[in-house]
């Protein structure tokens, strides 16, 4: 089934909801999708940030979990 199709098919069953917590649920998921982009990683940018990260670690360019959860309390 090619992209379209399937999309279509969606559609049509989001339609046919009754439930407005279905429709928030799949509004909430649709903003998220927008908001991040649907363009998956390249393995080479994948790579990058694996390399940038391990970096960071060694040079102590972090903050480990619990200084974050103090920030939030």
């Amino acid at each position: 089934m090619d992209l379209q199709t399937r999309k279509i098919e969606f559609i049509q069953e989001f339609l046919k909801l009754q439930s407005e917590e279905a429709i928030a649920r799949l509004e909430k998921l649709l903003k998220k999708e927008r908001e991040t982009g649907a363009s998956p990683m390249t393995k080479e940018e994948l790579n990058r940030r694996i390399d940038q990260s391990e970096a960071d670690f060694k040079n102590n360019r972090f903050k480990r979990s619990s200084e974050l959860l103090s920030k939030y309390k």
